[in-house]
């Protein structure tokens, strides 16, 4: 019995062609835009992912503070007001896992022929840790080197590729402002930081390397910045807390002035950004769903027409015993043979789009299982469910007046 109502319901479909391809065209729009726009949100939502964990962890900066000379003030970092002491004491708070004072800068760097103008981090092993950032080949420096101020460097990507083109870095001799330092390491890739910067366009030396033969420093162990991870997300304000009290007290800071120093979370800044990319998919995705409604509407639309074009042959139907149920049930199965065949049409399309944006623009996108299985479910739901107003005033026309109907 069903069968056959399925095979009516087609060749009912079957014999006006244009109108149930224009029916279908709605749910084949709708269902393709809705899974486009998921997909290329959802392909935003895990390059900020990415970028967040290029970056590190659960992760503070902590910056010097300003100077201000003849009433010109720098900005932060202008004045060298944190030490190498200030974050061997924060090492020691509950909750912190990692810490690298950070003495950067930038320089020529020579190898041979070749030479490049790169950034230079003056830091301690913990950096790496920091950063979540190992060693793709050779080996990192350790806190022996910087205790004695060696002379080796760990090289990223970038500047490696412009220095050494194909060859191995390691074990190499390069010249930083004349002087030579050895590449221990090649650091594994990281990519473009939040701010689009290259973060392995880089070199990494030992601290005190950088405070004494690179850069030198106003004062003795005075570092531009210290970077501290803690254990998790969630003691994270109760660390910057801590972090604060600490250094106002080192500082002698006395209650009412400012702090000099700043502290800047950088998981929150990253979150935001993450935040803000998830709420965008989801208006992409809420915009391309007004398509299914309009799709919903066409498929209600058409039936209604249906049902007064095949007026009088629901009479002849229920005048040779078909109840109001069956009546329904074969209205209803076009409508759903519409809204199912439209969105299968509209999953391949979509599909379709979103690999063919990927190849044409470079953009990432995530086809989900779950986006692809939600907007045909829903595209599915909204066609039987603008369906069955049709239906069921299909199946309740009186038989008399549905057989005088010309």
């Amino acid at each position: 019995m069903k069968l056959a109502m399925l095979g009516e319901a087609w060749r009912a479909m079957g014999a006006n062609r244009m109108r149930t391809f224009l029916t279908m065209l709605g749910m084949v729009i709708g269902v393709g835009a809705v899974v486009l726009m998921m997909s290329v949100g959802q392909g935003a939502q895990y390059s900020i992912k990415q970028t967040i964990s290029a970056m590190g962890s659960n992760l503070f900066v902590l910056l010097s503070g300003s100077s201000s000379t003849g009433g010109v003030r720098s900005g932060s970092g202008g004045s060298y007001t944190l030490n190498v002491a200030d974050a061997e004491a924060i090492a020691e708070l509950p909750g912190v896992q990692a810490i690298a004072p950070i003495h950067p800068g930038s320089a020529q760097i020579v190898y041979g022929p070749n030479n490049w103008n790169t950034s230079i981090i003056g830091t301690t092993p913990g950096y790496l840790d920091a950063r979540s950032w190992p060693v793709a080949s050779g080996n990192t420096f350790t806190d022996s080197d910087v205790r004695s101020a060696t002379r080796v460097a760990l090289i990223g990507k970038t500047a490696a590729q412009n220095l050494f083109g194909d060859a191995d870095p390691v074990g190499q001799t390069i010249r930083i402002r004349q002087s030579p330092f050895v590449i221990l390491g090649l650091l594994s890739t990281k990519g473009q930081g939040m701010d689009g910067r290259d973060q392995d366009d880089t070199i990494i030396i030992p601290l005190t390397t950088a405070q004494r033969q690179v850069f030198g420093s106003q004062f003795p162990g005075s570092v531009r910045m210290v970077m501290v991870q803690t254990t998790t997300q969630e003691i994270m304000p109760s660390v910057e807390k801590s972090m604060t009290e600490l250094l106002r007290q080192r500082h002698r800071i006395r209650e009412g002035l400012d702090d000099d120093f700043s502290l800047r979370n950088l998981t929150a800044v990253a979150d935001s950004a993450a935040e803000a990319t998830r709420v965008m998919s989801l208006l992409l995705g809420a915009i391309a769903s007004v398509s299914l409604l309009v799709g919903g509407i066409g498929i209600m639309n058409i039936m209604l027409v249906s049902v007064t074009e095949r007026t009088r042959e629901i009479g002849i139907r229920m005048a040779i015993g078909a109840r109001q149920r069956d009546i329904l049930l074969q209205f209803l199965l076009e409508a759903i043979i519409i809204s199912v065949i439209g969105c299968f049409i509209g999953l391949l399309l979509g599909i379709g789009g979103a690999l063919l944006v990927e190849l044409l623009t470079g953009t990432k996108v995530i086809i989900a299982l779950s986006s692809v299985i939600v907007a045909f479910g829903v595209a599915a739901t909204v066609g039987i469910f603008f369906g069955y107003y049709p239906a069921r005033k299909a199946a309740q026309l009186d038989p008399i007046e549905a057989l005088r109907y010309q």
